[in-house]
């Protein structure tokens, strides 16, 4: 959806995909034949299609092997819009940005179309049939010389299957790869306690917490759930007497380390011997500190070992998964020392059917392939020859096997050098079964029939188990008939469709204990030397599964607000001494492996050390993916996944530009954030009002008594900058992207942005984050500005709209707006997108032409939607009844919307505490969108060096 990209599908190529797409919602389509499925609605909704009236479906989505709960919206049988399942324990009914974009990712035209055998077009039927003859050699050798390989699996069906196939063929082997691995900590896990275990954190218990390099805050299976629980033990009002504090130690600047109370820049290499210290300064039996701290260092240690001590079993201590098994040894060991085991820990029996080492297994399937001994690989998701460390050169190995089979989503860098190549139906098109972090069930249901003839994963192990007949839709149907012959299965099957998740089916917590030897076996790691490689997951790429997705490219990054690429991050302090600007191109050479990559010169980056995305260098992502950014894993290996010491980097004389939105429509150098700690805050509660204007000042303007005041508070305490409602607004209000070139003209067309601002040390800043949507103030400088009446003050609700059809492209509302929060249409940028997006289009929104100014409009959509529903002569709508797109994403529940004039409102209540303020409220523009301020809580015996950083916001 890049504006660059034309593609000029026919009238009737978009009509046969709407008709696709309309297949199981009961009319008639142009897709292959299949069985009818009965698809449910979720909870009360209308089971019959009202034209005009959306229907929602609870499903899930899996993401790095995890289900993530869904309710999405289907208008005339196309999905619009994902939203949370409240029911579900990870979504809480909030989502990510990844949840986000897959009702894009769904309609991308660059999706796999058809079966290729060779690189040439086929169909189903011809592979069932040039499988078949394979199929039988490998029964009559028990399976020898067959290798099944996938994501990480914790679906129970899905498990089911291979073990029955494993069972069959005895001599197969299932190997699970995924380039985000936890083995590191399945490892740690194992070596504490004897056996494999699973790990999940109660942030609500935990007063004190000391992350190891872990960010936690981000989208990683659980995030959403640790997002919302660690946040809410962060709000506080007047009179409050508790807040919880976090430590983080990390090398790549975080969201979870951009939201600590007190962070400490350390190379990831030195982190274990923070663990060490950290654990012998509790008493540890058999853990002494070796390890080689800095004054500064070894203070920070001893404030967080006084601060766990005084918070036994309030306390709790979490390590990376980039982290090695000796940290997570050492974390469990801690969290064991401090009874926190049972509070704020919880251990379970693994949520995964078959924990691995998947770097060691992928070590050995790559040997096996070079060995002959493999003689028919089948790829079910993912894409190896891509994402695999470099050392193992796994596209050689591949094509040395005689049959291979890949299903994808895409005809990728795996996909291509495959003899079958399958597409894969997108999560949203075809049933599965998928656990979340927590090991609870859902059902993966879609919501239309596959757009381009997709299959999935469990179509073709059945075909490899000897099944020719079901489909998808009869496997995990089957399967839970299998395991609930005792109930009503009509019943059983309509409930969990309709609520999205399996009740009961949570791993149950079990009792640990640390093994003796883990701790006197845990040899100290060597000192690192030299300039270390830091690898980590793109915040918005990830492992590169979403490069090809339009709206992510297109998302500032949370920490640098790079957009389309990725870079090599350096601190500061390194750029200085290597002479190194932003953009400069550099050859970074790792373990006999050599890139080139551009600088971004990133404040917090910890000194001598090097940051680099994955995701990005694809060849064969599609149309908008392609050719953006350097691919990080070619300096991948299997020893080191996540990079170490021994990075060398030389300038080339070579500038590539890198575009950031950092710049765009700043407000720096204005009381914009106001902040303050917590000891401040209960000796002050007004802070955030003292010595600024009152925003209640005389005004030329006419005051507006309005019916109905909708008004938004956004709590800055609670923001971790995901950017998630960035992306919902987006996917809502039918916001088009607009490519790389047109955001560094300032060009980007986000209804709402999410500002980022550095403060103090450059070495180790504070990062204050604030979402900024349009104001609707009720006195707004755009109104009196514009020649033409089309940014005007509803009489009703009181929002400040904006008539399309009015604008005449002025843009003197956009230069009047101190927030500058207006967007303007300078070229057609949907009608440039490929046909197959507008099938995402929300029908309630306009699409919007060239040359009109748009902006937040409070989705007033939605608020006459829930009107309508009422009726003119109904009740009033009540409080939590109509939810923004920003808020109803938002995992940390940040957002706030409702009718200000209600006194029993959320919103008014908030905007009624001591800690509101307007922005800029100076200006006497009285803003219906306030702020609360952010809070912090620094630990008072490293408060001096904190305050030392309070004097500058650059």
């Amino acid at each position: 959806q890049a504006d660059e990209l034309a593609d000029p599908v026919s009238r009737r190529t978009f009509l046969k995909l709407m008709g696709a797409s309309l297949g199981l919602a009961g009319l008639t389509g142009c897709t292959q034949a299949q069985p009818q499925e009965k698809i449910v609605p979720y909870v009360r909704q209308p089971e019959d299609l009202i034209q005009g009236i959306p229907v929602f479906y609870a499903t899930a989505m899996p993401f790095n092997g995890y289900g993530r709960g869904l309710v999405v919206r289907s208008n005339m049988g196309r999905p619009t819009k994902a939203e949370g399942n409240p029911q579900h324990p990870d979504s809480l009914g909030a989502t990510d940005i990844f949840a986000q974009a897959a009702v894009l990712q769904i309609y991308d035209p660059d999706r796999s179309q058809s079966v290729q055998r060779d690189n040439v077009f086929s169909t189903w039927e011809d592979f069932l049939e040039g499988i078949n003859g394979s199929i039988q050699v490998l029964r009559s050798t028990q399976g020898a010389g067959l290798r099944i390989l996938t994501d990480t699996v914790t679906s129970p069906t899905l498990a089911s299957q291979l073990q029955q196939l494993l069972g069959a063929l005895p001599e197969a082997r299932w190997v699970q790869y995924e380039p985000v691995s936890r083995d590191a900590s399945r490892a740690g896990a194992r070596a504490a306690f004897g056996r494999d275990v699973a790990t999940r954190y109660d942030f609500s218990q935990a007063n004190i917490i000391l992350s190891l390099d872990d960010d936690f805050l981000s989208p990683y299976p659980g995030g959403l759930n640790y997002a919302r629980f660690f946040i809410n033990r962060r709000r506080v009002s007047e009179g409050a007497t508790d807040m919880n504090r976090l430590y983080m130690a990390e090398g790549a600047h975080t969201i979870t380390g951009s939201m600590a109370d007190h962070r400490l820049p350390m190379r990831p290499s030195q982190i274990e011997g923070l663990a060490r210290a950290v654990a012998a300064g509790l008493g540890v039996a058999g853990v002494a500190n070796t390890a080689q701290l800095s004054p500064e260092q070894q203070a920070w240690v001893n404030t967080v070992v006084a601060d766990l001590g005084a918070n036994r079993g309030a306390s709790l201590v979490i390590a990376g998964i980039q982290q090695p098994a000796a940290v997570h040894v050492l974390a469990h060991a801690i969290n064991a020392a401090l009874g926190n085991a049972g509070t704020t820990v919880v251990y379970t029996q693994p949520v995964e059917p078959r924990p691995a080492d998947q770097h060691a297994d992928m070590r050995q399937l790559v040997q096996d392939m070079r060995d002959g001994q493999v003689q028919a690989i089948v790829v079910l998701g993912g894409n190896p020859v891509y994402s695999a460390p470099a050392d193992l050169n796994f596209a050689q190995a591949y094509t040395q096997v005689p049959l291979r089979v890949h299903l994808g989503l895409y005809n990728d860098e795996t996909g291509v050098l495959s003899n079958w190549h399958i597409p894969q139906a997108h999560f949203l098109e075809s049933w599965s079964d998928v656990r979340a972090f927590d090991g609870t069930v859902s059902v993966v249901q879609p919501l239309i029939e596959p757009m381009f003839g997709g299959h999935n994963a469990h179509e073709i192990l059945a075909i490899l188990n000897g099944q020719t007949g079901p489909n998808a839709y009869d496997v995990v149907r089957g399967y839970w008939q299998a395991a609930r012959p005792a109930e009503d299965f009509e019943q059983f099957w309509r409930i969990v469709l309709a609520q999205g998740v399996i009740s009961g089916t949570a791993a149950p917590p079990q009792s640990v204990t640390i093994q003796n030897q883990a701790l006197t076996n845990l040899a100290a790691a060597p000192a690192a030397e030299g300039l270390e490689l830091i690898l980590r997951p793109d915040p918005h790429i990830w492992d590169g599964q979403f490069n090809n997705v339009s709206w992510l490219q297109e998302l500032p990054k949370p920490i640098t607000q790079i957009v389309w690429d990725n870079a090599a991050l350096v601190s500061p302090r390194m750029a200085e001494r290597l002479e190194l600007q932003n953009d400069d191109v550099v050859e970074l050479r790792f373990n006999g492996n050599a890139i080139r990559a551009p600088i971004w010169i990133t404040p917090g980056q910890v000194d001598e050390a090097v940051t680099l995305h994955l995701g990005y260098g694809r060849e064969r992502a599609g149309r908008v993916g392609n050719g953006t950014g350097v691919n990080a894993y070619l300096l991948r290996t299997t020893d080191v996944p996540w990079g170490g010491p021994g990075l060398e980097l030389n300038k080339t004389g070579e500038r590539y530009q890198v575009v950031t939105a950092q710049e765009h429509w700043s407000m720096e150098g204005r009381n914009i954030v106001r902040e303050a700690t917590f000891a401040e805050y209960q000796a002050n509660p007004d802070f955030a009002h003292d010595e600024h204007h009152s925003a209640e000042g005389a005004s030329l303007l006419p005051d507006y008594t309005t019916p109905i005041g909708w008004a938004m508070s956004i709590n800055l305490n609670a923001c971790i900058g995901c950017n998630a409602c960035t992306i919902a607004c987006q996917a809502e209000n039918n916001i088009p992207v607009v490519g790389k070139q047109e955001v560094a003209n300032s060009r980007e067309m986000h209804w709402i942005r999410v500002d980022r601002y550095f403060a103090g040390d450059l070495d180790n800043p504070r990062v204050y984050r604030m979402p900024v949507p349009c104001m609707h103030c009720e006195t707004a400088p755009c109104e009196i500005v514009c020649p033409v009446a089309a940014t005007i003050h509803d009489q009703y609700n009181g929002l400040n709209q904006q008539i399309y059809n009015r604008c005449v492209g002025t843009k003197y509302c956009s230069n009047n707006c101190p927030y500058k929060v207006r967007r303007f249409n300078f070229f057609q940028y949907n009608e440039r997108t490929p046909t197959t997006i507008w099938l995402q289009h929300n029908p309630q929104v306009t699409v919007r032409n060239r040359g009109v100014m748009e902006k937040c409009t409070y989705c007033v959509q939605r608020i006459n939607y829930e009107r309508s529903r009422i009726g003119p002569e109904g009740a009033a709508i009540r409080d939590g009844q109509v939810l923004t797109a920003c808020q109803q994403v938002c995992p940390t529940e940040a957002i706030v919307f409702g009718n200000k004039l209600d006194p029993d409102s959320r919103v008014a209540k908030l905007q009624a505490s001591n800690l509101n303020y307007s922005l800029l409220g100076e200006l006497n523009t009285r803003p219906r969108t306030t702020y609360l301020a952010k809070l912090t809580n620094p630990n008072p015996a490293l408060a001096g060096a904190a305050e030392n950083e309070r004097d500058t916001h650059e």
